[in-house]
């Protein structure tokens, strides 16, 4: 009985050192991806000097880890801090990283061997039938029967490894759609909170105004009952107020849809928002030069474009697996059991065992493993699509917001400027009206015009504070973990 076995485990040991290189290609970027073009690292189209200060708002240097930390808020500070901790979508990404390492655990066990057991006891007796005595009644006993086994699959042809491979870049994936959510809820916080001091301010320029239409109105009722002006220039003056003031609504609602916002994505209660948020009327700026780095950092930063790349490595290995179905499938197999009487429990008779290798092959005559490459293969070509998109989508949301808040620095400047000239034409037209040397219409009409400026100014500061943030998201920075320190910076 010895060389039946030995010759069992020769075959087994041969298998195994036949081992060949794993089926399907090795994954690696394709050399006619989007990401290595050499205009994907190269260095951003920087807008023009603004017309403001002369020179670029942009400073090509990198990012820094905590970019909120730019705006030295420690209001802001606290609020994305508390998010980053808080944040239900944050959580709901960490439960499918974890859900993602334990299924790479499950499918990294696969290289390991199985192991299962089994033992039955039990009391009774055969019909006496089955020892070919009619009218036979044995008697009854204990009977019992053990065993165990261990089965090992070899990896011959790679399916194991490639399916492995696949597993551990989708658990990259997840890291990195973490790490995707993570700028979200970052940048999610830091617009509500801009959005509702933003909202702030335009509600205090609204409110100066209809302050200012007031005293105009006042000054027209005087003037009336002076017997200076008609009735038409009061009622003119009521009407411009009501206008005012029917502005004011709407710009309450939007910062109380901030509040409410902000406290969610801190995962409060909607009406449990911040209060000191709650009376803040200055937008976040970041003063000074913002830091954008270049292509290739952004190319190596934001997480959907690891993600992407992440999930064409994915479907590159399962093109292995699906591959590695065309060859048989090699099982080493070792079983060891014990059956008999109870009162001969474990004795020298009742054993048993047996070992060598299992081969299954399922011939692929009906060609469905073909289909499952073809598919895979399609699978790869998609995701390549996927990767590429990102890429370009990466770079464009970027060139775009640099633009974007560029141009709107400019604009800020030349309707701080138009408001400065309405606030001046406002004031000699306010003083020419009450001293009778003009009409109420020409006052009326300066008033108007500088509500307007003030208005439209207020929106500006708005979209600057938005504009910091959209590109801040778009460079995709926020995820990393916090450097260390030098000694001696400690």
């Amino acid at each position: 009985m010895r060389i039946p076995a030995l010759a069992s485990l020769a075959l087994a040991a041969s298998l195994a050192a036949c081992a060949i290189k794993p089926v399907g290609p090795d994954y690696s970027v394709p050399a006619a991806a989007v990401v290595n073009k050499p205009g994907a690292a190269a260095p951003f189209a920087l807008a023009p000097a603004s017309a403001a200060s002369g020179a670029t708002p942009f400073a090509d240097a990198p990012l820094p880890p905590h970019w909120w930390r730019l705006y030295q808020d420690p209001k802001l500070d606290a609020l994305i801090e508390k998010a980053l901790a808080r944040n239900t979508d944050l959580r709901v990404a960490l439960a499918n990283l974890e859900k993602a390492e334990a299924s790479d655990r499950a499918v990294e066990g696969q290289k390991k061997p199985t192991i299962s057991t089994e033992f039955g006891p039990a009391f009774g007796h055969q019909s006496g039938l089955d020892y070919l005595a009619p009218n036979y009644v044995p008697p009854s006993t204990w009977e019992y029967g053990a065993g165990a086994s261990l089965s090992y699959q070899l990896d011959l042809f790679g399916r194991i490894q490639r399916a492995i491979e696949a597993s551990h870049d989708d658990t990259q994936a997840a890291q990195a759609a973490l790490d995707l959510v993570r700028i979200n809820v970052a940048a999610g916080t830091a617009r509500a909170y801009a959005d509702a001091c933003a909202s702030g301010l335009r509600i205090a320029s609204a409110e100066h105004s209809t302050e200012l239409q007031q005293q105009a109105l006042d000054i027209s009722v005087r003037l009336q009952q002076a017997g200076r002006v008609g009735i038409t220039d009061a009622a003119r003056a009521r009407s411009q107020l009501q206008v005012l003031k029917a502005a004011l609504p709407p710009l309450q609602a939007r910062r109380q849809a901030a509040l409410y916002r902000l406290a969610t994505l801190t995962g409060e209660l909607p009406q449990d928002f911040d209060q000191d948020v709650a009376s803040c009327a200055v937008p976040p700026h970041v003063a000074g030069t913002i830091p954008v780095g270049d292509g290739a950092a952004l190319l190596r930063r934001r997480p959907d474009i690891r993600q992407a790349e992440r999930q064409l490595a994915a479907a590159t290995a399962t093109i292995g697996v699906a591959t590695a179905d065309l060859y048989p499938r090699v099982s080493l197999g070792l079983s060891l059991g014990s059956q008999g009487l109870g009162n001969d429990f474990l004795g020298k008779d009742t054993f048993s065992y047996s070992v060598g290798p299992l081969i299954s092959w399922t011939v692929p005559n009906t060609g469905v493993v073909r289909a499952h490459i073809a598919q895979a293969n399609a699978g790869a070509e998609g995701a390549l699509a996927k990767f590429d998109g990102t890429v370009l989508t990466a770079l464009r949301e970027t060139q775009t917001a640099l633009d974007a808040y560029a141009r709107e620095l400019d604009r800020h400047a030349a309707l701080q400027a138009a408001r400065d000239e309405s606030a001046t034409v406002a004031g000699q037209a306010r003083r020419l009206y009450q001293s009778g040397r003009t009409g109420y219409l020409d006052a009326l009409d300066a008033e108007r015009a500088l509500a307007s400026s003030e208005a439209t100014l207020a929106q500006s500061d708005a979209e600057l504070a938005d504009d910091q943030v959209t590109l801040f998201m778009a460079l995709g920075g926020g995820w990393e973990p916090e450097p260390a320190r030098t000694a001696a910076a400690r």
